[in-house]
């Protein structure tokens, strides 16, 4: 039996493991003897993760909550070690796989080095190059201990063997996230501010800001929605904001007729508005990889990105983070010249099913 130990730390993990739990699965009956314990860290807390939320992707609740959510970086990765340590002792695993590069991704991937587990890091190799960027410091930690990479891209590769990564340790295999947004594309659910604000397709604009970058600044984040209202001409801007950041938002007294501000969205609810959106302005990764998908213009408000390819060949656009670059290309966007975007190398929703063929071979 070939035990894998898969670790989630927040929601966007989830939608990377998904699919490989649906592999795994498969793979067993299809007589490959493997097993799997889904360990959610608690890294972040999200109403939005109940029961349902693993009902609609269809994956069974996590076996344990460490339940390692709050403090500061370094006492959050200390919680999480001292917290997993305990469950990689009690349920111990042939390889721990991580996905991303949440704190929890690093803390998990130490433990398991310390105990002499072999570690997997789906999404290795992915590099903003920006150190003051806590998920950039989480990436370098990861993979300097990683003994399996399955990457997204032909960059990440480059970065791996550029650090001296062997050949052999790398598998080019996709992007899982992707995998679970084509295998849900079908369910995305309208939300309910669809009616309300009386949206239609390509009439309106999502906005997501969630970085400290852009919202911990608060006259940066001012003048950034300022000028997004000032060169959005008449679109209603749908703006589903994190708790922390409306608490900002009030104190900053930012309010506007065409800009409305909602409780976050559910996974269906939300890809179901950017599917219809005339375009997305966001400071997320994921994001601008599912909009690179669904092939909607994604403006990106910052200064670097780990994911490249969805500039070169997704309909991706990195803005930066000064609001006075944003007009061009709003500009580009209105007069209706905003590029495609083409199919990205193995962004077609089987790459779970490549990673399990690795495992099978890792195992024998």
């Amino acid at each position: 039996m070939y035990k894998v130990t898969i670790i989630a730390g927040a929601r966007p993990n989830f939608m990377k493991i998904a699919p490989i739990i649906h592999a795994i699965q498969k793979a067993r009956q299809d007589d490959f003897d493997i097993d799997y314990r889904l360990v959610h860290t608690g890294q972040h807390y999200d109403k939005n993760m109940s029961g349902s939320f693993f009902e609609q992707l269809g994956i069974p609740e996590p076996h344990v909550n460490l339940e390692c959510s709050g403090g500061t970086q370094a006492e959050q990765t200390a919680n999480i070690m001292v917290h997993f340590e305990k469950e990689l002792m009690a349920n111990p695993a042939d390889l721990v796989l991580v996905v991303g590069d949440v704190t929890s991704t690093m803390a998990c991937a130490l433990v398991a080095q310390k105990m002499h587990t072999k570690v997997a890091h789906v999404e290795g190799g992915i590099r903003s190059d920006d150190w003051t960027m806590p998920e950039e410091i989480n990436r370098l930690v990861t993979d300097s201990i990683t003994n399996y990479f399955f990457t997204t891209s032909d960059t990440a590769n480059s970065n791996l063997r550029s650090s001296g990564v062997d050949e052999n340790q790398i598998f080019f295999v996709g992007n899982t996230m992707i995998d679970t947004l084509l295998k849900q594309r079908p369910n995305f659910k309208q939300p309910k501010v669809w009616n309300d604000l009386n949206l239609n397709q390509g009439n309106y604009i999502v906005m997501t800001l969630h970085r400290p970058a852009n919202v911990d600044e608060e006259s940066q984040l001012k003048d950034m929605i300022d000028e997004i209202i000032a060169h959005t001409q008449d679109l209603p801007l749908v703006f589903p904001v994190h708790p922390r950041t409306a608490k900002i938002l009030e104190r900053l007294q930012v309010s506007h007729p065409r800009l409305h501000m909602v409780e976050p969205l559910s996974y269906l609810e939300f890809n179901f508005l950017v599917e219809c959106a005339k375009a997305v302005i966001t400071d997320s990764g994921g994001i601008t990889e599912e909009a690179s998908i669904l092939r909607v213009p994604c403006l990106t408000l910052r200064d670097n990105t780990e994911r490249p390819e969805t500039i070169t060949l997704g309909t991706n656009e990195l803005v930066g983070t000064d609001p006075k670059k944003l007009k061009p290309y709003l500009d580009i966007l209105f007069s209706g010249h905003w590029k495609t975007g083409q199919d990205i190398p193995l962004w077609d929703g089987q790459t779970a099913n490549r990673i399990v063929e690795c495992l099978k071979n890792l195992e024998s």
